[in-house]
């Protein structure tokens, strides 16, 4: 039951105020007013909200946005581990400057427009300030739905159009270029194995001996492993594997007689136990050594300070000569990995990744991926998950279901898997030919 509590004010004279029961228990205020009868009518009001389940701590209202997101949002909220580490790199890169100070029920449309607006004044990309909105309706959707504020700010509230790119299919002979290419036998297993699956990256760095039935040649995807920094980790690893991939739902497809032959002799081969991963990290194999070509070829460097002048491609040209051309860069590379590995100079130990043996995504573009892109000649630039797209691109080409395709990528929806129909770069050639009879038949 409510009541009203007399007090004296500032000035002397009595003051009322309102206080009410919420659904916990706790004694709240409900304002307070010049006289008995107004706080009466307050509380009233307040309990009658109570009876409804409407009512709010009006204390909630007025905290500010930093507060909210940071003791509420974030720490409450259910999400993926990757999604968290996302949506906390932008909230704090993006939003928490601008709307950070001000009370959650002060925040407006016109206050999310002027921060859209600072987005694009500041040259983000129309992708990123789409992302960053939807981040910000996410917050402002449960915040509503906690009643701590009253109204939705990002309803009505455009953001810039995104283009949307045509999809640039690799065809079988890009593929080659790029296969052969890579640095060693097992990146280039890696890359088979993903073009002819389809599988994401961290389903195929997930893959384990005991995932593949060599004599029926079905692999089963059941587990994904993500990359995420230790902080957002629940035991402060690396990485975390989800006993589901992206679908949640486990699936099982057939492979190509001649890829699974040549997983079985990779287990073969590698000694693997029914628990060990297909793929595992091994920087020591794919270190490229720099290549120095014969310094007579390559000509005299700049006259230095004292007007000498050394063959590139020499330790004179790089230590004397103080040319950093990367021939130059590549001679005391080999001359410094050469006195290491006959432990002079004091060699420290190699570098190497924080992993519990999974492939880092980071280190195979860096070290694997980009090198031999580079040495393929490629004209554009292919990511690993592009062979993903080439994998359902050809399927369809070639004549395959689209329910079949849809089921073996894990789509959730068929028109996701539709987008690949006619994407290689010959796809238009059937309509062309029916184009040119056409018009041959008017002349």
């Amino acid at each position: 039951m409510g009541f009203s509590r007399k007090r004296l004010g500032k000035n002397g004279k009595p003051r009322y105020t309102a206080y009410y029961t919420d659904l916990r228990g706790r004694e709240l205020s409900a304002g307070t007013f010049g006289s008995k009868k107004e706080a009466d009518k307050a509380w009233q009001q307040a309990e009658a909200k109570v009876a409804e389940g409407r009512a709010g701590d009006p204390a909630r209202t007025k905290q500010t946005f930093r507060r909210y997101v940071e003791k509420e949002w974030l720490p409450h909220h259910v999400m993926e581990a990757t999604t968290r580490e996302g949506y906390t790199y932008s909230i704090y890169a993006h939003i928490m400057d601008w709307f950070g100070p001000m009370r959650m029920i002060e925040i407006l449309p016109s206050d999310v427009r002027a921060w859209v607006k600072d987005q694009q004044d500041r040259g983000l990309s129309p992708a990123t300030i789409r992302l960053n909105k939807s981040i910000l309706s996410g917050i402002f959707t449960t915040a509503l739905n906690d009643q701590v504020t009253a109204l939705h700010p990002c309803k009505g509230v455009k953001t810039p159009t995104v283009p949307k790119k045509p999809l640039r299919i690799v065809s079988p002979e890009e593929f080659d270029k790029l296969y052969f290419s890579l640095p060693t036998e097992d990146a280039r297993l890696l890359a088979e194995t993903a073009i002819e699956s389809g599988m994401r990256w961290g389903e195929l760095t997930e893959l384990r001996v005991k995932d593949l039935d060599v004599l029926s040649r079905i692999v089963t995807v059941s587990r994904t492993v993500i990359e995420i920094n230790p902080k957002h980790h629940p035991e402060g690893k690396r990485f975390l594997i989800k006993e589901y991939p992206k679908d949640r739902e486990f699936r099982r497809f057939k492979l190509s007689p001649q890829i699974t032959a040549k997983l079985k002799q990779h287990i073969e081969d590698s000694k693997l136990e029914r628990d060990d991963l297909l793929f595992v990290y091994q920087p020591e194999e794919c270190t490229p050594q720099p290549k120095v070509e014969p310094a007579e070829h390559l000509g005299l460097t700049e006259p230095n300070a004292a007007g000498r002048r050394y063959r590139h491609g020499t330790l004179s040209a790089y230590s004397a000569g103080k040319c950093r051309c990367q021939q130059c860069k590549n001679a005391y590379a080999v001359y410094r990995a050469d006195r290491r590995s006959s432990g002079k100079d004091n060699p420290r130990r190699p570098r190497r990744w924080d992993t519990d043996g999974h492939i880092p995504r980071r280190w195979f573009r860096d070290q694997i991926w980009r090198p031999a892109l580079a040495a393929s000649g490629l004209e554009f630039k292919v990511k690993m998950h592009d062979l993903r797209h080439a994998h359902a691109s050809w399927l369809l080409a070639g004549g395959a279901d689209l329910q079949v395709v849809k089921e073996r990528l894990g789509h959730g929806s068929i028109s996701t898997t539709e987008k690949y129909l006619h994407t290689l770069p010959d796809a238009d050639d059937t309509a062309l030919d029916a184009l040119a009879r056409t018009r041959a038949r008017s002349r």
